[in-house]
């Protein structure tokens, strides 16, 4: 059952950005764990960015200083910021719920609720 839903996605050039953001009705995202995963055709699923109940963020390995993660609990919004984007981030892109922002709870198949997810296409 989806119960975010992300939104931003689309075709960019290399070296641009996009900003992509995840809502939903159905809880409110303080109460949760939040990430952005994304997926790309033949490829295994990457955990993005995780930004917890607390409020703070964590950007994952090799998108730690490109990608960025946000929230704006008055408007129960989470962002994730993609600067410098490659052709090699085209994928479609996930907001998903979880437990927490650290070790197994991070993990694609741990997460609580998704999206349908968004497409980002990032080519000349």
């Amino acid at each position: 059952q989806l119960q975010t839903v992300e939104s931003g996605g689309g075709l960019v050039q290399p070296g641009g950005s996009l900003r992509l953001t995840c809502t939903t009705s159905k809880f409110t995202f303080d109460y949760y764990s939040i990430e952005w995963i994304r997926k790309a055709p033949g490829k295994e699923s990457e955990v993005i960015a995780c930004i917890d109940k607390s409020g703070n963020p964590r950007s994952v390995g090799s998108f730690l200083g490109r990608f960025s993660i946000s929230r704006d609990s008055a408007k129960n919004t989470v962002y994730l910021q993609m600067n410098n984007l490659e052709p090699e981030d085209t994928a479609d892109y996930y907001c998903t719920a979880g437990n927490s922002c650290s070790g197994l709870d991070m993990k694609p198949e741990s997460q609580f609720h998704w999206g349908r997810g968004t497409r980002v296409a990032v080519s000349s």
